[in-house]
């Protein structure tokens, strides 16, 4: 099957043929879009490794997106695809993808990279390390807002319901209008948990870059944001990438007025699917996501390995990072927002 096949390197005029088969390909998610490169480039200026498998017709059959990560605080190495969770090869079998994967090992051990991360929904042979503590939480929607409503079941209906009874609350859906309060949230929950922020420009790009497709919930109470989330849409799928509310205001739950809100507009705008995003498997975020109703579907992060190396520990629970994460939780916000977007680029 693979021998009429030929594995190219995405160059410019080639993307309506990549994103032609990331539309019919039933894997390829918003991710697999060629304009993420372009985006990460401009923004970040890592190189990218965009490789596609192309028969003697001129038919796209697989493609792969690759990002080049290099910094001297977390090393060298590629992602497919970093910041978000999905980006793995799609092809038109198995066989196809593995030729990608292939392809992309022998383009890292040139570059002199410590190893690919592929970020995949699917396994692979056994050849391929592979973590599967993460998982994604799906949930499948039902087709009117009442029903939706219904399913919750009384706990959690009664939890939605304390927010929506404070004056002073408001909820409001919009785009590029909204940017600055969602990262005004956004900013001060990840300085919180310890984390660098991404920078705001991402957030505008994305916004600016899928207008249809990227959106904005933010809660506010007295006329401030309270609490808000990014979304993005694609195929039968709305995705919650990125969420957040002021933890100075938890006994107000305004967090689960937030997802109520996203949740209908969901339903709204005929989303077969809301996906709450990963989480660790009996974690916090797990539980939280499973009183919605959502349903985990595995995820399989697989690696390429340079010869000495293992599977990398880029995470906030590596027990390296908890002095600097302490320390950045007590860093002043403005201090926290200049030097985040510095280092958050070069994270997966």
């Amino acid at each position: 099957m693979t021998t009429a096949l030929s594995v190219r390197v995405l160059e410019e005029g080639s993307e309506p043929l990549w994103d032609d088969y990331v539309a019919r390909n039933d894997a390829g998610s918003i991710y697999h879009l060629s304009a993420w490169r372009r985006l990460i480039e401009r923004l970040f200026r890592h190189e990218s490794h965009y490789v596609y498998a192309i028969d003697e017709g001129g038919r796209v059959a697989g493609l792969l997106p690759l990002i080049r990560l290099r910094s001297l605080l977390f090393g060298d190495y590629l992602v497919s695809m970093p910041y978000f969770n999905y980006g793995g090869a799609i092809a038109d079998s198995p066989q196809i993808e593995q030729l990608l994967m292939e392809r992309a090992a022998r383009i890292a051990a040139g570059l002199g990279c410590s190893h690919i991360e592929f970020r995949d929904t699917v396994t692979r042979p056994d050849s391929w390390p592979v973590r599967s503590d993460k998982v994604g939480m799906d949930l499948v929607l039902p087709g009117n807002v009442d029903d939706l409503w219904s399913g919750l079941g009384t706990k959690m209906r009664t939890r939605i319901k304390r927010p929506q009874r404070e004056a002073g609350v408001e909820v409001v859906r919009g785009g590029r209008e909204l940017l600055g309060e969602f990262y005004q949230v956004f900013a001060r929950n990840m300085r919180d948990l310890g984390t660098p922020v991404y920078p705001v420009a991402m957030f505008r790009e994305i916004l600016q870059m899928f207008p249809k497709a990227a959106s904005i919930v933010v809660v506010r109470f007295n006329n401030r944001p309270a609490a808000a989330a990014f979304l993005i849409g694609h195929k039968d799928r709305l995705e919650i990438p990125w969420a957040a509310s002021l933890r100075e205001l938890n006994r107000f739950a305004f967090n689960m007025l937030l997802y109520w809100e996203v949740l209908k507009k969901a339903v709204e705008e005929r989303y077969a699917i809301f996906d709450f995003g990963r989480a660790t498997r009996d974690g916090g975020t797990y539980e939280f996501k499973k009183h919605w109703g959502a349903q985990e579907r595995p995820l399989y992060w697989h690696y390429w390995l340079a010869p000495g190396k293992s599977i990398p520990n880029l995470t906030p629970k590596n027990p390296k990072y908890q002095f600097a994460i302490g320390v950045w939780k007590k860093l002043p916000l403005f201090v926290a927002n200049r030097l985040g977007p510095l280092l958050v680029v070069n994270l997966p």
